[in-house]
Order: structure tokens, then C-alpha cells, then sequence
């Protein structure tokens, strides 16, 4: 599919968590603004500070109501019907969506309007991953029919993985596949996450959602299995909590703490514990492009992850760090122990992993691959 070079457009970046317009998408809304686009964000429960920073940026902002993780389908569809007065409003030429309900009601809001409709696919989430019970099964079987309708309603479908990528295709959850672009992540401010000394002692961390998709309780039980052999060792977690289907409880996060695991809250700046640990972990069993292995391969640690879609996409085997099977806490602990044994290694590691986000995963640089496929970039972008 063939972009033409654009003119100044009216773009609506259209996100489900407010904070997530600033952490992954700043750079994009920048870049926007710099190509001369009016740009207008929208996203529920904004708050205040939130909107003052979108506004600093020069975006025009629309709090918007979605419920992120419900199963609703009256409320999906008032969301559906408010964004599309709200791209009436503003005459918008382009809505960008991301995640799986902007996503696909972006789409449905867009059809028969003079709005073109691009789609973020960053990361598949829970109603993508293989699993029983009845309640999974008609959740997937449910977004794929959706999610089919919304690509062929698109304008383009850019996907941060080429596993992702392929699932689409092959499943014709996307039909037309010259309608797919490919970007390396959300990308990582290389100013702002910058290398930092390593400790002594073998330190992990891991950050995340608190919902088991993300492989918390493989890490805990990998936590357990290594303080054993490493008693120096320690073991943080990070990452609010969630109200997803298979959320964490507080009684099983209470279990994680009496082991050893330490657990910080949600952080509004992630720097000061990516700096405090040696070895991030993720052990997620399926991701788009994961921001914070980005984060923290920026600012010079070894990795950790699984072997999954979007996650392998972040380590070189035995280069930057390790890669572990989904679902192996036994696996995770291995790895574990290797790096808790060796500081030189975790240095090396450490060192290749911000090489490789250099190469890579710059933000500015994702940015104007984003709006090279979205047909929004200039002449100095292309």
C-alpha cells in the first residue's frame, strides 16, 4: 500500500489509559505537532496533571468514558457513539487508536465518516491468549470477530511484533495484508533512560500490571526457588494493581511478600528501581513490544524474559541477557541463578542490551516510522 506525503491533518491519538499518552506515546504526539497536525487526544479519567502536561505538548484534549477491562457490551457501544461525535467535533481526518477496544470501536466510530481509522496492535492481551474456561473461550472467539471487522473498516494496522503480525494474517483476522505496517515498540527516550552503575549484589525487578498474563506468579515462584541457593539475592516487584479477569488477589500478592518478593506499588517514575537492580525480568506470556525491558536495557541492565511474542523480540540469546520458556518457573530460576552468579556477565549483558536499543528502539525514531505507514509524514520524515 502506497502513502502519499501529507498535508496538515486533524489526528486523534485515542488511547484507554489516560497516563499511557504520555509514557508511550509523547514522542508520537511531538512528532505530530513538529509535521504541523492539529492534535487531539482522547482517553477516560484524565486527570488533571495528566492534562496539563498533554496540553504543555500543544494537544488538544477529550476525556472520553470507557471501561478498560469490563465485558459490557452496552457500555462499549456508548463509547463507540461518543468517539464518534467527538471525530464529528473536531472534523478529524485521522484517528489513531491503540489497544484492543480503542482499538476496534475507533474503527466502528470512523466508518462512513471522512476519518481514517489506523490501528495500533500493541500487544493481544488476554482475550488472546490460549487458556480454557468458558468465559476465555468466548472472549477470543468474540475479539476476533470484532477485531476482524475493525481491519477491514481501517485504513492501516501497524503491529509492534512480527508475531502478532502473522496471527492476524493467518487467522485473516486481517484480510488485506499490504494494510500492515511494522514498528519496533513504542520505543524508549534514550535522554531520559540512561545507563546507570550496576550494584554489587544480584538484584531483580520485575514491573508489571498485577494480572497473571504477565507471568508474576512464575516469577514469584522463580523468586522462592533462587533465594535458597542466593541468599543476598533480592527480589522486587512493581506495577499497580488491575481489575482484568485474571487479576492478581491480595491474598496470593500477601503469600508473594512473606517469600521475599518486595513489592513496590505502582510508580509514577520507574528510573530509581531500574537503577537499584541488576537483572529486569518479565516473564509475560505475550506482549507487543514490552516498554519496560526497553527501559531497562537503556539504562544498561541484563535481561530476562520468555520466549513468547514481543518479548523474544527484546533479547539476543546469551547476548544481552536470557530467555526462558512461558509458564517455567523452574526455567526463570535457572536463568536466574546464572546471572546471580556472575557480575561480569550481568555487566556485559547489561552493556549489549543499551547497544542494542541504539540500534533499535529509539522513541523519535519509531515515531516517524508510525506516521510514515499512517500517511502523516512530511518530507523531512520520510
Amino acid at each position: 500500500m502506497n502513502n502519499k506525503i501529507a498535508h496538515r491533518q486533524t489526528v486523534l491519538l485515542n488511547g484507554s489509559l489516560a497516563s499511557s499518552l504520555i509514557n508511550f506515546r509523547k514522542p508520537l504526539i511531538e512528532a505530530l505537532i513538529a509535521a504541523n497536525h492539529a492534535v487531539h487526544v482522547s482517553a477516560p479519567n484524565i486527570g488533571e496533571e495528566t492534562r496539563r502536561h498533554l496540553e504543555g505538548l500543544g494537544a488538544i484534549v477529550h476525556q472520553i468514558h470507557l471501561s478498560r477491562t469490563g465485558l459490557g457490551l452496552i457500555s462499549d457501544l456508548a463509547y463507540c457513539i461518543e468517539l464518534r461525535r467527538l471525530l464529528r467535533k473536531i472534523g478529524a481526518d485521522t484517528i489513531i487508536n491503540y489497544t484492543i477496544k480503542p482499538n476496534i470501536w475507533g474503527s466502528f466510530a470512523a466508518a462512513g465518516l471522512k476519518t481514517r481509522s489506523v490501528l495500533m496492535v500493541t500487544g493481544l492481551g488476554y482475550a488472546f491468549i490460549e487458556g480454557d474456561g468458558l468465559k476465555r473461550r468466548v472472549v477470543r472467539a468474540a475479539s476476533k470477530i470484532l477485531y476482524t471487522q475493525a481491519c477491514l473498516l481501517s485504513y492501516r494496522v501497524i503491529f509492534q511484533n512480527s508475531d502478532d503480525l502473522n496471527y492476524f494474517v493467518n487467522r485473516e483476522i486481517l484480510k488485506d495484508a499490504t494494510k500492515a505496517g511494522l514498528v519496533n515498540g513504542s520505543g524508549v527516550d534514550l535522554c531520559e533512560f540512561t545507563p546507570a552503575e550496576l550494584p554489587d549484589e544480584p538484584v531483580f525487578l520485575m514491573i508489571a500490571r498485577l494480572i497473571l498474563n504477565k507471568g508474576i506468579r512464575e516469577y514469584a515462584a522463580a523468586a522462592k526457588i533462587v533465594k535458597e541457593k542466593f541468599p543476598s539475592a533480592e527480589f522486587y516487584l512493581a506495577g499497580p494493581h488491575d481489575e482484568g479477569p485474571d487479576s492478581v488477589s491480595e491474598e496470593e500478592l500477601a503469600s508473594w511478600k512473606e517469600n521475599g518478593v518486595h513489592y513496590l506499588g505502582e510508580l509514577k517514575d520507574v528510573r530509581p528501581a531500574l537503577a537499584s537492580c541488576s537483572v529486569y525480568v518479565l516473564t509475560s506470556y505475550r506482549e507487543g513490544t514490552p516498554r519496560t525491558v526497553l527501559e531497562a536495557m537503556a539504562m544498561g541492565r541484563a535481561i530476562i524474559t520468555t520466549d513468547a511474542a514481543g518479548c523474544r523480540e527484546t533479547v539476543v540469546d546469551g547476548k544481552n541477557g536470557l530467555l526462558v520458556p512461558v509458564a517455567d518457573p523452574a526455567g526463570t530460576a535457572r536463568a536466574m541463578e546464572i546471572l546471580a552468579a556472575d557480575k561480569l556477565l550481568r555487566e556485559t549483558y547489561g552493556k549489549n542490551s543499551r547497544e542494542i536499543v541504539k540500534a533499535k528502539y529509539e522513541s523519535r525514531d519509531v515515531a516517524h516510522s508510525v506516521m510514515r505507514i499512517s500517511a502523516l509524514a512530511t518530507l523531512q520524515d520520510v
